[in-house]
């Protein structure tokens, strides 16, 4: 939020704005806000959160937007889009000249641990060691060379690890695979994820739970990009 700096008279497009807090957050500079999701459930949650501001269902994918936003906002919801050459297309369609994209989202290395304790523990269990990772997690350089691509000169990049701790006590880390991380099991019987959850949680308990609390293993990128 202080990277984006909105100002007032300005147009923002939050992009993923799941139920709508951070959107919010920006409307309170007086700027203009459109959030989008493309969850309709999500959007449905955020027009009754905040009646007074504007929501779409869009796919960050094929943004139909067109030189109309001042600042493209996005928080922890680019790593989920496995074609970033779509959304970083989109971006600068959607932005004006001299218009910034400023976002965090997973980056090289995130839940690393967590992913290598899942892909063990699927081959100890005898199942194919196949790609079942839903997330795309870039290094900056790869990254930057994307934008530059598309005409948006980056201007600021960090690469940071952000270890965060989650709810849910002893139950953390098997409750964070279920909702984020449960394409791992698709192919795997009910009857035999709770052994291997069990196996996972035994692996990653030294490095990553600590007074009574587990912490994924984030790392983040922070990039700030200017359409040319």
């Amino acid at each position: 939020m202080e990277l984006l700096a909105p100002q007032g008279g300005e147009c923002i497009l939050d992009l993923g704005c799941g139920t709508g807090y951070l959107t919010d957050k920006i409307s309170t500079s007086e700027a203009e806000v459109v959030g989008i999701d493309s969850a309709p459930t999500m959007i449905e949650q955020a027009r009754a959160n905040y009646p007074n501001l504007k929501f779409e269902v869009a796919d960050g994918r094929n943004l139909q937007f067109k030189e109309q936003f001042d600042g493209v906002f996005s928080n922890a919801v680019l790593h989920w889009i496995t074609e970033p050459e779509k959304v970083v297309a989109g971006v600068w369609q959607a932005l004006k000249p001299g218009g910034r994209f400023v976002a965090e989202f997973g980056g090289k290395g995130n839940v690393k641990s967590i992913v290598s304790a899942l892909n063990n523990a699927i081959q100890a269990a005898g199942y194919p060691a196949i790609n079942l990772n839903p997330w795309y997690f870039p290094t900056i350089g790869e990254y930057g060379t994307l934008l530059e691509k598309q005409g948006l000169q980056l201007i600021y990049a960090i690469l940071f690890d952000r270890p965060t701790p989650l709810e849910d006590g002893e139950e953390g880390i098997r409750n964070w695979i279920k909702m984020f991380a449960n394409s791992f099991f698709k192919d795997i019987p009910v009857d035999k994820q709770a052994s291997m959850l069990a196996n996972i949680e035994n692996k990653l308990r030294p490095n990553l739970y600590r007074n009574s609390t587990w912490h994924a293993d984030y790392r983040r990128i922070r990039i700030i990009a200017i359409k040319e």
